[in-house]
Formats: C-alpha cells, structure tokens, sequence
C-alpha cells in the first residue's frame, strides 16, 4: 500500500448536501484554493471533508488542533534512534509532499503561533519551510489545506488573525432545516422518517436555549446518537436523555425543561 493508498477514504462516507457547497467546494479544489468551513459543533463540517476527499479520490490527513500543539507536531521533527536521528514528517509535511488534503480541525484550539507555519501553503507559493531540516517542500500539485472551527466559541483568545483568515475561502455550515435534518437521521441511522422528526424537534427545542442557559444546542451528531441507541432497541426517552440531555449540561433547571420535551414529544 502506498502513502496515498492509507489515507485514502475507500467507503463512501453519508453527507447529504443542504445547498450547492459540494460544487463550491470542487470549484475551489480545481484551483487549489484553500477552505474554511465554519459551524457549530456536530453540524456536519468534518463529514463533508471526509465525503469531498471520498468524492474527489484524494488522501485526506486529519489533524485535531489543540492548544498543547506545537509546529513541530505539524511540519515535523528528529527523533533519536539506534542510529542516531532521524527525521519525521509531520501530517502537514506528509500531505504537501503526497497530494493529500490537510483537514486542520478546530484550528482555532491551537496557538497562533502555531498556525502561522500554514501561511506559505495559502498562496503562490505553495511550499513549506522545514527549518530545523534545512529544506524547503514544495507542495504536490494536488495539495490542498483546509481548516473548520465553531465561530460560537470565538474569544480574543482564541481566533484567527485576519492574516490567516484572508487566505482562504469560506462556507458557513449550520444545522440543516428541520424536515432535511429528519431525512438525514432516516437515511444514517435507518430509523422511521416520523420517529426522527421527533427526535429533530427536541433538538431544536434545546437549540432555542442556546444563550438562555446553554452554551451550544443539540447537534446533529447527538441526535444521530439518540437514533442509534433507539434502532438498537432502547426506549426513546431514555435514549434521548442519555444522548441529547445528560452530555450538553449539568445545570438542573436546564435538564428538567429538556426532559418535559422529551416526555411530551414521545407521550
């Protein structure tokens, strides 16, 4: 197996389109342009990339952006070895040089400091500086760099510089509409269209709370979740308690007004 082979997606991965982001997207990669895909948490953001590498044969090389990640986590490093030292490529070193999307998840986790080594890849130039080597990547024709993070979290703390996000092109994801939303849990998890707009008004009950006692509303990935453990032969209220309510607050008040949808959704 080949480089590329390993981080090639083989499986067609479920994303149902809610507009034309698709043909945006393969606009975009026809040009190598970068994308940034911004949306609340479990909207549906890393399976589109996984379902546009799929649908455009490339490897896709994800990273999981965090604050404790530094540039050498990124680009690369020596390590010591029986024979001395030898050099490791990063996953943002690996995918340049084979032609593979770079999928920098949340990026705003990690520190500035750290994303600035992604800015050479973001225009003309294409390439990638490994100073602590010497040498000087080119990326492969077929790279392309893309980044996601969830705008809801923003902070002076953590964003993007404007630097950073003026060189690549946007898509704002949200939750899908509610009847679209019902169609996707239907065709992901198998359950009834009916059953599944309940599970979609429940979702969008704790979404109107967001601001009034809830950080972020229930995603589309927990009501996957409650849809799963369903099919699987669990009550619905337990099933949504334990899937939509119990993982998104501890706050009491909260709980209880999520759980009297719940109850009242499924008699």
């Amino acid at each position: 197996m080949t480089d590329k082979d390993q981080y090639k997606i083989h499986t067609e991965p479920f994303y149902q389109a809610q507009g034309d982001e698709v043909e945006l997207y393969e606009a975009a990669y026809a040009a190598r342009l970068p994308v940034m895909v911004k949306g609340p948490t479990g909207c549906g953001k890393s399976r589109f990339v996984e379902y546009m590498a799929w649908k455009l044969g490339k490897p896709l090389i994800t990273v999981a952006c965090n604050e404790d990640m530094t540039a050498s986590d990124l680009v690369g490093r020596y390590l010591l070895d029986a024979n001395g030292t030898r050099w490791l490529d990063g996953p943002l070193t690996t995918a340049a040089r084979i032609g593979g999307i770079c999928y920098l998840d949340e990026v705003v986790e990690a520190r500035q400091d750290t994303t600035v080594v992604i800015h050479p890849l973001t225009d003309h130039r294409r390439t990638l500086p490994l100073d602590k080597k010497g040498e000087l990547v080119e990326a492969h024709p077929d790279f392309q760099l893309v980044i996601s993070y969830n705008p809801g979290y923003q902070s002076l703390m953590k964003d993007l510089k404007q630097s950073t996000k003026q060189r690549f092109t946007g898509f704002d994801f949200d939750y899908p509409e509610e009847a679209l939303e019902a169609d996707i849990l239907s065709k992901e998890t198998g359950i009834d269209l009916d059953l599944a707009a309940k599970l979609v008004t429940i979702g969008t009950a704790a979404r109107n709370l967001k601001g009034h006692g809830l950080e972020e509303g229930i995603s589309t990935r927990l009501l996957v979740y409650a849809a799963t453990l369903i099919k699987g032969g669990i009550d619905p209220k337990p099933a949504c308690r334990m899937a939509l309510v119990r993982p998104i607050t501890d706050d009491v008040d909260i709980r209880d007004t999520l759980d009297h949808a719940i109850d009242a959704t499924f008699g």
